[in-house]
């Protein structure tokens, strides 16, 4: 037995030049970034996992929680309690639409839009709507700055927050953080769209992620409204489209409340898209290939209601590469017993939101 682990240690210390018919002659980044993706451990890859599908969300979620700064975040404000303050209201015939703030953090204050159906005769179900990289944070609500803006309600679907209000839901179109209000000084001189370099890079030296900032808004929202709008606990949606997608994702992974979890061009694997396409700095979460892909992430939405929407031609979030991954959410799934409970709409389109397959898969399967 020694000898043999002398016999591994030694070849563990021999000269890479062994193995020399592995090298390049020509460098090419994209391929080092691949070995690299080969090369990530994804420790809860579900395809590996041998326990059960419970044990492996426990220990994964934690994880997952503790990488994205959440569990951190948690035990920092653990008896913090969000408060918001009304801006302004009016009335839209058959809801009011109000401006909101509220704070997340003692020193984070995030703008929101709260429509409210006027008919009220029982708690309603509450859907959240964070904003993608929009320029105007408040065009999920239906509140366009410009024509354009209004004309893509008819032809994007942007109005996402409004057409979700239409269907009977309490919902809230939260600023993301780093857009609109929340940008840097510098940014909103500029007219930058967003701060997410600002945000990524600084929370990176103070040990923070901006994916799990945007995760806290949301439970902190949760938080909120659960307990000051006449909503019903169990009926929690949260929605969004590209970058909103991606709060999306990873709140569902997370936060257990939301019961319905639809990210809209969002997904895919990580080598697929983030990975090998130019994408904003908020998509990115250092090690995070060393714990999973991003169909393991949605697999913690199980057994709860899923509904992955992509677009057929989406050049950010490839099609082919999202439906090889959507097959392991669809295998948590299975083997949870409730296949039925997840599906993935495909858009003939591009990178935008479909609003027929949500309103589709709610009223087959969720029916609030």
């Amino acid at each position: 037995m020694k000898k043999a682990i002398l016999t591994l240690v030694m070849l563990a210390v021999l000269p890479v030049a062994l193995h020399a018919e592995e090298y390049v002659e020509k460098f090419d980044a994209q391929h080092q970034f691949n070995t690299q993706f080969s090369q990530a451990e994804q420790k809860y890859a579900f395809e590996d996992y041998k326990g059960s599908v419970k044990s492996w969300q426990k220990k994964f979620r934690a994880e997952l929680a503790e990488l994205l700064g959440v569990t951190a975040l948690q035990k920092r404000y653990k008896d913090f309690v969000p408060k918001a303050k009304q801006i302004d209201s009016e009335d839209l015939g058959f809801a009011t639409r109000e401006r909101w703030q509220i704070w997340t953090e003692p020193t984070m204050i995030i703008p929101m839009v709260i429509i409210r159906p006027k008919v009220v005769d029982k708690k309603l179900p509450l859907c959240i709507t964070p904003q993608g990289h929009n320029k105007n944070p408040e065009v999920y609500s239906g509140i366009a700055a410009n024509e354009k803006e209004r004309l893509s309600f008819e032809t994007k679907d942007v109005d996402v927050a409004l057409r979700a209000a239409k269907m009977g839901m309490i919902t809230i179109n939260p600023t993301t953080r780093a857009f609109g209000n929340t940008r840097h000084a510098d940014e909103l001189v500029k007219k930058k769209r967003s701060s997410c370099m600002y945000y990524a890079l600084r929370d990176m030296i103070a040990g923070r992620v901006l994916i799990g900032d945007r995760v806290w808004d949301i439970m902190k929202i949760i938080d909120w409204a659960t307990a000051n709008l006449p909503v019903d606990p169990e009926k929690v949606i949260v929605t969004g489209n590209s970058g909103g997608g991606t709060v999306t994702i990873y709140a569902g992974a997370l936060d257990q409340r939301i019961a319905f979890c639809a990210p809209s061009s969002s997904f895919c694997s990580y080598e697929g898209s983030i990975g090998s396409i130019h994408h904003c700095h908020c998509n990115y979460v250092p090690g995070i290939m060393q714990l999973c892909n991003m169909g393991d992430i949605l697999g913690l939405v199980a057994p709860r209601k899923l509904l992955v929407i992509n677009g057929k031609t989406d050049d950010i979030f490839p099609i082919e590469p999202a439906r090889e991954e959507f097959k392991t959410v669809k295998a948590v799934y299975e083997a949870m017993g409730v296949g039925d409970n997840c599906e993935l709409y495909e858009g003939d389109g591009g990178h935008r939101y479909y609003h027929a397959g949500f309103r589709d898969f709610y009223e087959r399967k969720v029916k609030w």
